[in-house]
């Protein structure tokens, strides 16, 4: 992860954070070890928690307690009830800033304490699904804090979402299943930066693939590349691997299930496990559920069809596969980094409200990442930055 390192090596210096009290909800990974130790090396105190209990790597929080010092919470299948514990902890802690995956911490600091929250330096957020949940809280006139919506920033949305989680769905599906996606027909539910990385991956591996949207324009570029695209009834009779990523619930409901082929194989590649509705899929089973495959569960309907459900339901890129590729991780985990800086540096400044990642930020993880491919490119001359700016002329 040679970004992040460079901005470790700078933040090492420089100390930026210095006694800034962070306070994480990310999955506890190898990519996510590399983060806490820039923010370390910068002189931040940092407390971790899990983000989801089936991606949880038990040596690397190990590691991070006992080699670099950072507080760990969590541990591999660890329950809900240990879950929110281990968030309310971290809320406890009183944390400065916070680094959400999915805005549970943002969350309970809101409901534990209004003055807590008025205090924070602020927060940044990994996911749509987060986002959804702190612009509600903004909605409602909530929100106490700046919160970068590190989702939305362009290195983010190109590379983490499209790059990143389109080829690790497919991997974790492939690993759970060891289906050949040639010739089969793999439906997508949602076509945002993730819905497209997975569309195009199961495309170049040979599959026929469905888009399903409530977003005309998006369906519509769906269409205009190449995809089928209808509505989630028609498809669920139509496909043979369904993929869940809108961010939203009830993607996948008994409407669904019921009109579904025998062995039809459900994903999830949002963030919370709620895109699948698993109550209206388990009263459907009325003829018994199975373990098939270590992440496969085999639910079989009156009928006799049977259902295949990845990964419980959870984000299956995680919890069936290793997740991004540290390369794309390195690239998004270096945006966190610089994003806690700009908190940090812009404390009292910044407004109570989803803010978007400012260009600069975004600017220097590109220009560090090519730096670490040894890529050179073009600047603009001066002349021609005036031409950029100037209404006079149009020729």
């Amino acid at each position: 992860m040679p970004v992040l390192a460079q901005i470790r090596e700078r933040f090492a210096v420089e100390r930026p954070l210095e006694d800034v009290s962070i306070a994480a909800c990310l999955h506890v990974t190898a990519e996510t070890a590399n983060l806490v130790r820039a923010l370390l090396a910068g002189g931040a105190r940092v407390g971790l928690c899990a983000a989801n209990p089936l991606s949880t790597q038990d040596d690397i929080a190990l590691a991070l307690r006992e080699r670099y010092g950072a507080r760990v919470l969590g541990r591999r299948e660890e329950s809900a009830a240990s879950y929110a514990e281990h968030v309310n902890e971290l809320v406890e802690d009183s944390p400065q800033v916070t680094i959400d995956d999915g805005a549970d911490l943002i969350v309970a600091i809101h409901e534990h304490s209004a003055e807590q929250a008025v205090s924070m330096l602020g927060g940044t957020e990994e996911t749509t699904a987060g986002l959804l949940r702190v612009r509600a809280l903004a909605d409602d006139g909530a929100l106490s804090c700046p919160v970068l919506a590190v989702n939305e920033s362009r290195a983010e949305r190109a590379f983490n979402d499209r790059f990143g989680t389109g080829q690790s769905t497919v991997d974790g599906i492939l690993r759970a299943t060891n289906l050949l996606l040639a010739g089969r027909t793999l439906v997508v539910f949602g076509y945002g930066w993730t819905g497209r990385g997975v569309a195009l991956r199961a495309r170049g591996l040979g599959a026929s693939v469905i888009v399903c949207e409530v977003d005309p324009l998006r369906a519509l570029e769906a269409r205009m590349e190449g995809y089928e695209v209808m509505g989630s009834l028609a498809a669920a009779e139509r496909g043979d691997v369904f993929v869940t990523v809108t961010g939203g619930r009830d993607v996948l409901r008994s409407e669904h299930f019921e009109r579904m082929k025998d062995g039809a194989v459900l994903a999830n590649a949002g963030h919370f496990d709620v895109e699948i509705n698993l109550t209206a899929l388990q009263t459907l089973a009325v003829r018994g559920r199975r373990e098939a495959l270590p992440l496969v569960e085999e639910y079989t309907l009156a009928d006799g069809r049977r259902l295949n459900l990845l990964a419980h339901g959870r984000v299956v890129n995680l919890a069936a596969g290793e997740g991004h590729p540290a390369s794309v991780m390195d690239m998004s985990f270096a945006g966190q980094a610089l994003c806690v800086e700009h908190l940090v540096e812009q404390a009292g400044k910044l407004p109570s409200a989803v803010l978007p990642v400012p260009d600069e930020i975004d600017e220097e993880v590109a220009r560090l990442k090519l730096q670490s491919l040894g890529i050179e490119i073009d600047e603009l001359s001066e002349e021609q930055r005036i031409y950029r700016v100037a209404w006079e002329r149009g020729a």
